[in-house]
C-alpha cells in the first residue's frame, strides 16, 4: 500500500476518481497505485503536479538507486496535516479498527477523541478483546502541568474541567482486560496517537490549543528514527503516570458540550 499517496489524497480532498480523471486513466488504475504499484513515469509526473507534491515523496523507491538514503528518518514521514481537524474522521476510525498490537494515546484532555466518535470506548474494548494493548494517558486535572497549560492558553481552569468531562467516556474501560487509563503531570510538547506502526504527532504551540496545530503522520521505518523518539517519550510519561481512579479525581458526571 502506498500510504503516502493515501495521505496526500486525504489532505488535498481528492478522491481516486478525481485523480484518475486528472491523469486520464481508469479509476481502477489509481486503485492499483494506492495498492502499491508504481505508475509509468508520465503518470507519476502528472500525479505529483496535480497534488502539488514532490514525485520523490510519493515514490521514494524510485530514487533509491540514484542517491544515498538518510535512514529511517528520511522515509518515515508519510504526510502532514495543517491542523488536527484536517485529519479525516474516517482515518481516525480506520487506524483504531485496524490496530492489531497496541493503541497508545497521550493527551491533556483529548475531548475531540470522544466527541468525534461517541462509541470510542466500545471500539477500544473490542480491540482489547482481540488482544490489542490499549493505553490512554490524560493530564491530571489537579496537576501543575494542566494548570500551566490552562494559563498559557488563556482558559484558566477550563482545561481541567475538559479533562474531567473527557474521562467520563472511558469509565467502562477500567474493568476491561488489556485497557489501562492513567493520569500524568508532565509538560507535553506533543499529543501522541499510536496505532501499531503508525503514529500521529500533534505538536503543541505555546498559547494555542492542540487542535490548531499541525499533525505529523509517521510510519515506522527502522530503529533510531523519529517514530522511536516519540514512542519512547510516550513510555517515559506512561511510567511516571498514576492509574486513574474516578472517585478520587472528582470526574464529571456529565458529557461534553
Amino acid at each position: 500500500m502506498n500510504e503516502r499517496l493515501h495521505s496526500v489524497l486525504a489532505q488535498r480532498g481528492v478522491t481516486p476518481e478525481l485523480l484518475a480523471a486528472a491523469c486520464e486513466v481508469d479509476p481502477k488504475t489509481v486503485g492499483r497505485w494506492l495498492g502499491g504499484r508504481i505508475p509509468h513515469p508520465r503518470h507519476r509526473y502528472r500525479v505529483a503536479e496535480h497534488l502539488r507534491v514532490e514525485e520523490s515523496f510519493l515514490w521514494p523507491v524510485e530514487q533509491a538507486s540514484s542517491r544515498p538514503t538518510g535512514g529511517a528518518r528520511s522515509t518515515e514521514l508519510i504526510g502532514t496535516f495543517q491542523n488536527r481537524a484536517s485529519v479525516p474522521r474516517e482515518m481516525w476510525l480506520a487506524l483504531l479498527q485496524q490496530a492489531q498490537e497496541q493503541i497508545d494515546v497521550l493527551v491533556f484532555s483529548g475531548t475531540f477523541f470522544a466527541q468525534s466518535n461517541p462509541h470510542v470506548a466500545r471500539m477500544l474494548a473490542t480491540r482489547a478483546a482481540a488482544g490489542v494493548r490499549v493505553r490512554l494517558c490524560f493530564g491530571a486535572p489537579d496537576g501543575q502541568a494542566v494548570a500551566n497549560r490552562g494559563r498559557e492558553e488563556g482558559i484558566g481552569d477550563t482545561l481541567a474541567a475538559k479533562i474531567r468531562a473527557s474521562l467520563f467516556y472511558y469509565r467502562s474501560l477500567l474493568t476491561v482486560a488489556g485497557c489501562e487509563v492513567r493520569l500524568h503531570d508532565t509538560t507535553l510538547y506533543n499529543s501522541l496517537f499510536r496505532y501499531d506502526n503508525t503514529l500521529l504527532v500533534n505538536p503543541h504551540v505555546l498559547g494555542q490549543p492542540a487542535s490548531a496545530n499541525p499533525i505529523l503522520h509517521l510510519k515506522w521505518a527502522g530503529a533510531g528514527g523519529w517514530f522511536d523518539d516519540y514512542a519512547h517519550s510516550f513510555d517515559h510519561v506512561w511510567a511516571s503516570a498514576h492509574p486513574w481512579t474516578p472517585e478520587s479525581e472528582g470526574t464529571a458526571t456529565h458529557g461534553q458540550d
